[in-house]
């Protein structure tokens, strides 16, 4: 039996600096990376693809999704986190407010890295990939590593969550670490010096989707709407997680996470927010399965969407 098609979603906290993030693309991508992150020859990686990169300079993070089988799927994303690592310090830049520090929540130069399995007969190799890639972080890279989601799951308690590790930022997780209030699961216990930390999960795909209200909302309105639509708010929807954003130019945003996109298509997302405000467009970060699509309304611009590109089971050929 060939082994299954994975996908990785690593972010990183870069979403201005063209060159930086060309090089982890070609880290992702090449062989010849090493743990170093540079290009060698521009020899192909087999067995891994990057299907798209989405960076934002208001959120000042970059996404990259990438398909492959276990093993090379964890070399390119130990060369792609090397190379971000190198050149990505979240530490100094917690000192600094407003834009500069970037409106998405984070802790790491390599914020996230989660491995997604496409089919629940796929969850046991994204769950050992993941494994895998959070120790080589920690022990290669000596980058504390927190596992978060279903990998944190038990019979004890609930699973560990990203909102909870990113709680305070990098600046908040070092003190929680300092105080052993938090212990990585791989890695020295201490934050490393510029990259901060990696948060590392195996989960199903969710959709990380925007929506820009029209001219003359607010950033408070977008965070009242986020409150009311994500779930355990009033009109919560279940696995939405939502924050408000203020975008440059002065539009306000409802960023969120449709964790549960077979139960709750984009269609009922869009619909939820409208009742408390006008959507003047919507925004797709890297790939969506088709059946979240399903439905979007037809009057509502998707930006930059291409269906070949933005759909899994298109872009994987399926």
């Amino acid at each position: 039996m060939a082994p299954p098609i994975l996908l990785a979603v690593p972010n990183i906290s870069e979403g201005r600096e063209e060159q930086t993030i060309a090089s982890v693309a070609r880290a992702l991508t090449e062989m010849g990376s090493g743990t170093t992150g540079r290009s060698g020859e521009g020899v192909p990686r087999a067995g891994v693809r990057l299907l798209d990169v989405h960076s934002d300079r208001d959120h000042h993070r970059s996404v990259f999704t990438l398909s492959g089988t276990q093993g090379p799927l964890v070399d390119a994303l130990l060369a792609g986190a090397a190379a971000a690592i190198e050149r990505i310090d979240v530490v100094s830049r917690a000192d600094q407010d407003g834009p500069e520090l970037g409106q998405h929540p984070h802790v790491g130069a390599v914020d996230v890295a989660p491995v997604v399995y496409l089919d629940e007969s796929a969850r046991g190799a994204a769950c050992a990939e993941a494994l895998v890639l959070a120790e080589r972080i920690g022990s290669e890279l000596q980058v504390p590593v927190f596992l978060y989601g279903e990998l944190t799951a038990s019979d004890r308690g609930a699973a560990t969550s990203r909102a909870e590790l990113r709680r305070g930022g990098v600046t908040g997780l070092a003190e929680r670490m300092r105080q052993h209030e938090v212990h990585p699961d791989f890695g020295p216990s201490h934050i490393h010096p510029s990259a901060g930390a990696t948060l590392v999960a195996a989960r199903p795909p969710l959709v990380a989707f925007n929506l820009q209200l029209a001219p003359g909302a607010t950033v408070a309105d977008a965070r009242r709407i986020a409150t009311v639509v994500r779930e355990g708010g009033e009109e919560g929807l279940p696995g939405v997680r939502a924050i408000a954003v203020a975008l440059d130019g002065g539009i306000a945003q409802v960023s969120m996470n449709v964790e549960r996109p077979f139960e709750v298509p984009l269609a009922a997302v869009v619909e939820a927010v409208a009742r408390h405000a006008e959507v003047a467009s919507a925004e797709l970060v890297g790939l969506a399965p088709r059946a979240a699509l399903e439905g979007f309304p037809a009057s509502l611009t998707l930006q930059d969407f291409d269906p070949a590109r933005h759909v899994i089971e298109n872009a994987l050929g399926w």
